[in-house]
Order: C-alpha cells, then structure tokens, then sequence
C-alpha cells in the first residue's frame, strides 16, 4: 500500500504533502501540548477543518479545556504483554482525511504492533498523505541533544526523533518559559501530581538543568532560523549583507602570516555571542594565491577547526572579488586580510594591491587589515599573475610614449658626454622596462617611439628622420628588432608564469578537496556543498534527469546522474577541474548505494552468525551436562553394579545438578532467541531488591565464599520484572564468582541517585582493559576464559539484553584496588509508574 493512499484506496492522491508544524518545548511543562490545541482552535475557527489524532493532556484542566470542542479521532487500542495500550490511529486519520492534524509527542515510541516504530513515522505517512500536521515535541528529545542532555541532566533520553524530521518542518515554534518560573509551576502543581513534586524539582527540574535546556532549544532553534534566511537570501538573489549574526571571514595565503590573521578573526568572532569564524583560501593566481604552500594551509586549516571554525577553498577570477562574493555568499559581516607583504617599489609598479581592491569592492562588509611581521618585506615567492590588471593595461602604452621622451630630454642634456651605442642601449633599457610593466603591446609602441627619437635627436643627420650612414640605418633596425624579441620574450615568459600558476591553484584546489575526503568530508551532500563553494555558484545538485537551463552547467557523473551548477557559467579550465569533483561525487554517490545495500545484508550476516555460534554451542556445551546426567541414569540402572546408599545419592545429585545445568542454559538460549526477535514478555512492576537477590543467589556454588550484600534497605524499589531482574543479577554474580580469587567474596551494593537505582556487582578478579569491555558483552564468547565447560557465553549478553529491555543500562566500571565492577542501573518504580516496555522515556517527559 502505497503511504498516500489510505486502505482501500478511496482517496485520490493529494496534489501536495502536507506542511508540519512543530511546537519545540525548552523543557517539559513549558506549555507546548497547550499551544498546540490553541492553533488548532484558531484554525478552526477560520473554517479549517481541524481534528485530534493524538493529544496527551497529562490530566491538566487547562490543557483538557482546549480540547472540549475539537473533533478527536478515536485512539487505536493495542494489546501488549497483557495490557492495553492508546496510540495514534494512523488508518483512522487517513480515512477521515482532514485538512490539518493534531498529533502530540513527536518522539513517542509506539507499542509493537503498530504499523509503525515511532510516531515521528506517523507523522511523515500523514504528510505523505496530504494532510497538515501540528506536533509538539521537547528539546531533550532531539537525536543530536541525547548524549548532551543525559550528561547534564543524568537522565538517559530512550524517545528520540531525528533532527532532520522537525528541520524539515514548514514552521518551528519555540515554547519557552524562564527556568524560576517553570519551577513555580512545578511547585504549584500545574504540571506534575503533588506526591512527585519534591522528586522533580530536587532532579530533573533543577534551575541548571533547565537553564541549560533553554539554551539548548535557543541555538537550535537559531541556527533553524538562519538556514531558512540563507535560503531565503538564496531564492531571492540577494547579495547584500544583513548583519543578522556576526560572521568573520579570515582569508588566508598558506603565507607564514596565517597564523596570526587567524587568531585575531577568532578573537573578534569570539565578542559577540554565537559568532562564527569562517577562513577562506582563494586558490588563483593573483595576489594571495602567490607564495600560498599547501603544508602550511593544512596547519591553518586544522588551526581553524581547533579554534571552533570553518575553512573553505573557493576558485574566482581575481581575488578581491572571490573573497567579497564569498563574504556574501555566507552573509559574512566582517573580513580580515594581512597587510601585503610586497615592498614600496613593487606597490608603485605594481598599483593598487588587494587588500585596497577588496576594501573598494566590500560595501557593508567591514574589512579589517591585520599587520604582521611579513608586511612589507616582499613575497617568500614570486607573484603569478593570471592577466594584466586595468591600471597596468592603461599605464603599459603612456609609459611606451612618456618614458623615450623622458629619456631623450635627459640625454640631451647631457649631450656630448655618451657615444650612440651607450644612447641606444639606455632606450633598450626603457623598452624592456616597459614590457614588464605593459606586455608586448606596449613594448612594440615603446620600441617605435624610442627608434623615432633615436633617429631625430641622436643619429646624424640631428633634427630630422633622414641617414646621413647606411650604418646607422642598420642599427636603428637591429634596435628595433632587439626591443621586439626581448618584449616578445617578457611576454612569453609571463604566460608561461600563469600557466604555471594556473596548474599550481588547480592543484592546490584537489589536493584541498582530496584532504576533505580523507578528513571524512566524503558524504554526497558534503561534497555538494565543497562544490558549491569552491567555484562560487549559487547551487550545487546531483539529479537523475538532465535540467533544460541553458544557463547551468551539466556535468554527467555516471549512472544516469548529473551534476548540475547554477549561478554562473564556467570558462573551459574550469570546467577541468569540476571534472574531477564530479568523479568524487561519483564515488561517494556510489559509496552510498553500496552502505544501503551492506545494511540490508548486515541482518541475514548477524543471524547466520547467531545460528553458526548456537550451532557451536549446541554440539559442545549442551552436550556435556547432557552426557554427564545420561551417565549417572545409566549407572542408577545398571543391574550389575550394587551401590550403597551415600554412591546412590552422589549419582542422583550429579544427574540433578547437569539437568539443572542443562536446564539453565537452554532458558538462556531460548531468552537470548526471544531478545533477538523481539518477542521478549515483560511484566513491569515495583520490585524491591531483597525480593530477588535471594534467589539470584541459589546459583553460587557452595564452594565458595557467600557474596557481601550491603545497602538494601535504603533504595526504593525499581521498575522491573522480576524473573528477568533475578536472572540477570545471577549471571552477573556467577560472572564475578568465576573470576573472583577463592577468597575473595563478591561485594553487592546498591545506591539511588536521580531518579534511578545503580546496583554494584563487584570483584576483585584480574579486571578489563577499557578496550576489551564491550566484547564481554558478545553473545557465545568468554573472553580471557579458557574453560570450555562453564557454559556458552551467554551470561553477560542476556544480562545486558534483559536491562535494556526493562529500560535499565549495564556498564563495567573498574573496582578501585583491582578488579572490575558491573554496574546495573533501572528507574525507580514510583517516579516511572507509566514506563511502557517498549522505551518511553516518560521521567524526562510531558508524562511523569
């Protein structure tokens, strides 16, 4: 069934997906379920046809009262583990097909049996379907905040949603509300029952915690909202800056002064709140392209990273206007430049130098230009010019008429003092001059007007173009010839220079995005992205069907896809060098294919390596207490062998003790079986610890020392099954019986600590390198275990299989003075209550 059609079919597809909106809580409480029900009201009102697909009140007055009034569709009913649990119909909705949904708790895990795993799932086949959805979800529950918010809050976060899903949203609405006065809610009893009041604000509700969510939810947010007006910027053509944020630009050379532009960039980034620091390497041949080393660009790069920024590679005509369209591009408000590091002679032949050109060309973006110890003491390379800049174009040909003339009136002057070899070779001199100013061009009106004086002042006849020696005549042509090879040979030179430099900059372009690669920056979108900016386009997009835009450049990548640029066209060298960006796009496209299809392999790879361990398994270790209950039977019923009483009872307790063994492992097999397809039961309740280790501990041999238990009394009862919670503290304790010395005995302790009870299997055995902890926890492997007769490796696999299921994590930690410590960690049944099996995490939720 296809997920805009509803059963049956009836409907006809819809002409768009539908628009999410997203209430987005700083924190649970902050009212966002409420929000929600009032923009449904209000669109209500104006004549939307608005229902409830799924709304959590949490028995809040207010919140029931924007309810009364909504058409609500009625709620699933799933059975599970014996109980019944309301979830959102997602069949229901699509057949009452209304123009805009309610649909709470975007993260919410559903109860198996439901069409999907996760409601965020709902929400998207609702979309697909046409139908408007407006969600509310909490920023705690955000997949890239998980890990940041159980370290500040120490609650571990089991309903997540991608980030993608509510990025992706039309609109995002911040819920927000002052962390004192969250807190006088909480006390007042408008968010949670009285009796967990105390329990709430004293954990989950301190003021730090909640302060640190609202920031959390204020950058996200943020960061959403600066995507939507780069868009915006982008669809509309606007490139002027808006100084919504400050983002400073730093354009480095790979010159030895890229240490100390990048410091200072970082440091007027760092006075503003949420600044960014951006470096740019404008790989050209002109200006800071010259005297660039790719080694001391990598060190500026990784300097970049260290200090919290970007870096990025961008190819322009010129390099005052790269780096300001770039600044633009990425509504840069500020751009910091070295000092040139050319000397006085050169800036007077050379003119303006980039950092003036820049400053001209930046409009609202301040320019910032940052001395150094290289300024002014030239360049560590030549500088390689690509093409002749304006001024020099125009300054070429006066020089060719101003400079003979010049001369000439020196050399009168000094009329007498110098012979005509000396004269002719001082205008020489003038023309090669003024080849290295204007190229060939220039040289040749240089040679004609210098040839002119030389005939009408110096060559005799003196004041006219007439030969008084045909000697003289020949060496006016040689002269002519000379200054024409020579400005010929300048110019040669000076093409070969930006050919070079040109092979130089595209090298340094693939060698910057061969690093990217090898950094990981490998991703198709990543790559998209590294294009986009390095040939200064709008877009970048990899499609299947070649665009009809005369104006885009096309590149075919193979498999039927094209890379495709808009916003500028590309000259022909170019085009060379996007070639070899489309093949990595290529590579990395199919890299991608091939992941997808790994990851469909990788579950028939994990169970045929289940079944080929339990196969192991079963020929070994099932064997042996089978073998070894057959031969104390077999014995019982020989005839022949007449035992006493006291060999009699010795057989009967080998026989009871392998069928037990045998029993023990094949529960493991079956539960390890159940955990692996998922049909695990479970029957959460209050379980007190005493209740259970009495029984965990049946399994201790009698040989050795009786395990310490201490603390029980004062921890609360945890939310657990009880068979399951005794069966994994066993495996646990028979874990540390095996590696504990002889005597030694096991330490078990127990402690609560935010909402959560942390029981400590400790043993004083040869202990884990922290490398090897996650290995113990394969299934059908003893590591470091060289007896093949203890069992089939199961013991800690299931153990950590059975507390994830009831909602609880089992670490290792290191047992101070030697040996390692299992720590198991479950909810406290009284501040869970609601705790369904399948992860809601209700302690951190709108349903504690």
């Amino acid at each position: 069934m296809k997920l805009d059609e509803p059963p049956g079919g009836a409907s006809p597809p819809p002409t768009r997906p539908g628009r999410l909106k997203v209430f987005l809580g700083a924190a649970p409480g902050v009212g966002k379920t409420y929000r929600m029900l009032d923009e449904g009201r209000r669109r209500a009102a104006r004549g939307t046809d608005v229902v409830a697909g799924y709304v959590e009140c949490h028995g809040r007055p207010l919140t029931e009262a924007k309810l009364d009034g909504l058409e609500a569709v009625e709620r699933a009913r799933i059975e599970y583990r014996g109980r019944t649990y309301p979830e959102l119909d997602v069949d229901a909705v699509l057949r009452r097909r209304p123009e805009v949904a309610l649909v709470d708790e975007l993260a919410h895990s559903n109860v198996p049996g439901c069409r999907n795993a996760k409601r965020w799932q709902d929400v998207e086949e609702l979309l697909a379907a046409g139908i408007d959805v407006v969600t509310a979800v909490n920023v705690q529950h955000l997949e890239s905040f998980k890990d940041v918010v159980e370290k500040i809050t120490r609650v571990p976060q089991h309903e997540t949603v991608p980030d993608d899903v509510v990025r992706r949203a039309h609109e995002i609405e911040l819920v927000d509300m002052p962390p004192e006065a969250l807190r006088r809610r909480m006390a007042h009893g408008n968010i949670y029952p009285p009796e967990k009041v105390d329990a709430a604000l004293a954990n989950y509700f301190r003021a730090g915690n909640l302060t640190a969510l609202r920031e959390l939810a204020l950058l996200w947010v943020a960061d959403r909202v600066d995507e939507a007006l780069q868009k915006y910027r982008s669809e509309h053509g606007i490139g002027g800056v808006w100084e919504t944020r400050e983002r400073v630009a730093v354009a480095l050379t790979g010159g030895p002064e890229g240490e100390t532009l990048i410091r200072r960039a970082a440091r007027i980034a760092a006075r503003s709140a949420r600044g960014e620091l951006l470096a740019v390497h404008v790989a050209r041949s002109d200006g800071l392209a010259g005297g660039s080393s790719a080694a001391a660009l990598g060190r500026q790069r990784r300097l970049v990273e260290s200090l919290g920024g970007s870096y990025h590679s961008v190819i322009g005509d010129d390099v005052p206007t790269a780096l300001v369209e770039f600044a633009c591009a990425e509504n840069a408000t500020q751009l910091v430049l070295g000092t040139s590091r050319r000397g006085r002679l050169e800036r007077f032949l050379t003119g303006r130098g980039i950092g003036d050109t820049t400053v001209a060309l930046s409009d609202d973006i301040d320019v910032h230009m940052v001395t150094h110890e290289r300024a002014g003491r030239g360049r560590l390379l030549p500088s390689r010019r690509r093409t002749l800049p304006a001024s020099r174009l125009v300054a070429g040909p006066v020089a060719g008429l101003l400079l003979p003339v010049l001369l000439t009136l020196l050399l009168d002057r000094a009329r007498g003092t110098l012979n005509l070899t000396s004269e002719a070779l001082l205008f020489l001199v003038t023309v090669v001059g003024v080849a290295c100013i204007g190229g060939v061009a220039s040289a040749l009106v240089a040679a004609v007007t210098a040839s002119l004086m030389l005939n009408y002042w110096f060559i005799p006849p003196a004041g006219a173009f007439t030969f008084s020696d045909p000697d003289n005549m020949l060496a006016l042509g040689v002269f002519v010839l000379v200054a024409g090879v020579v400005a010929g040979v300048v110019d040669r030179s000076l093409r070969l220079s930006r050919r070079a430099a040109r092979a130089t900059a595209e090298a340094e372009t693939l060698s910057s995005l061969a690093g990217s690669v090898v950094r990981g920056d490998h991703t198709v979108d990543a790559l998209l992205t590294r294009t986009r900016e390095t040939f200064a386009v709008d877009s970048a997009e990899l499609v299947e069907q070649p665009v009809d835009d005369p104006a885009a450049t096309q590149v075919t990548v193979g498999d039927g896809l094209h890379l495709v640029l808009r916003g500028r066209t590309l000259p022909a060298s170019e085009r060379r060098v996007l070639a070899a960006f489309a093949a990595h796009v290529t590579a990395a496209a199919e890299r991608a294919r091939l992941a997808e299809a790994a990851a469909e392999v990788e579950p028939v790879r994990a169970a045929d390596r289940m079944r080929t361990a339990l196969l192991a398994a079963v020929s070994h270790d099932l064997r042996t207490p089978l073998a070894a209950g057959w031969a104390a039977v077999g014995s019982l019923r020989s005839p022949d062998v007449d035992f006493t009483t006291a060999e009699r009872d010795e057989l009967l307790a080998t026989a009871d003790e392998s069928m037990a063994r045998l029993s023990r492992l094949i529960d493991n097999l079956l539960d390890m079986s159940r955990l692996q397809a998922g049909a695990l039961t479970l029957d959460l309740r209050a379980t007190p610890l005493e209740e259970v280790l009495p029984a965990a501990l049946e399994s201790v041999p009698s040989h050795v020392p009786r395990p310490v238990i201490r603390d029980l009394e004062e921890v609360p009862p945890v939310l657990a099954d009880p068979p399951l919670l005794e069966r994994v503290i066993a495996n646990l304790v028979s874990n540390a019986v095996r590696y504990s010395p002889p005597d030694q005995p096991v330490l078990i302790t127990a402690s609560a600590l935010a909402g959560r009870v942390e029981l400590r299997v400790v043993d004083r055995g040869p202990g884990l390198p922290p490398t090897d902890r996650d290995r113990i926890f394969e299934p059908f492997q003893r590591f470091g275990d060289t007896d093949n007769t203890t069992g089939i490796g199961l013991g800690l696999a299931l153990a950590r299989g059975l507390t994830e299921a009831m909602a609880g994590t089992l670490a290792p930690e290191d047992t101070p003075g030697g040996g390692l410590t299992m720590v198991l960690s479950l909810p406290f049944a009284e501040t869970v209550g609601a705790h369904l099996p399948s992860g809601r995490d209700t302690q951190s939720g709108e349903g504690v």
